[in-house]
Order: structure tokens, then sequence, then C-alpha cells
């Protein structure tokens, strides 16, 4: 079980992340947060922090 909560926490933000860029880029309507600068820029931003905690979560599983 070692390392399953920090790989969902890292896929969580990877998830989130996207979808903050794609809605602050404009693709996704219906929010608040369509066409804002900020979250098509924190979008990525939290990628990149996910893809870091899933890298780590990786790492901690495979350890013996």
């Amino acid at each position: 079980m070692k390392g399953w909560l920090t790989l969902t926490l890292g896929l969580l933000a990877v998830v989130v992340g996207a979808v903050w860029t794609v809605q602050g880029l404009g693709y996704v309507g219906g929010s608040v947060m369509t066409d804002q600068r900020i979250w098509a820029l924190l979008g990525p931003l939290l990628v990149l922090v996910g893809l870091v905690v899933l890298w780590r979560g990786l790492r901690s599983r495979r350890r013996p």
C-alpha cells in the first residue's frame, strides 16, 4: 500500500490542473474560470506539481 496516497494526490492534481488549463483557455464554458488568464497559468503549474508528486509516489513504491 506504500505510496498509494501520493499517487492518488498526484493524479488528482494533474487532472484538476488540466481542467483549469482548458477552462482558462476558453475551451470549456459555463464557469467563472472560462477565459480567465490566471487559470491558464495556474493549471500547468498544478500539472507540473502533480507530475512531481506522481514521480515521488512511484519511486517510493519501487524501494524495497
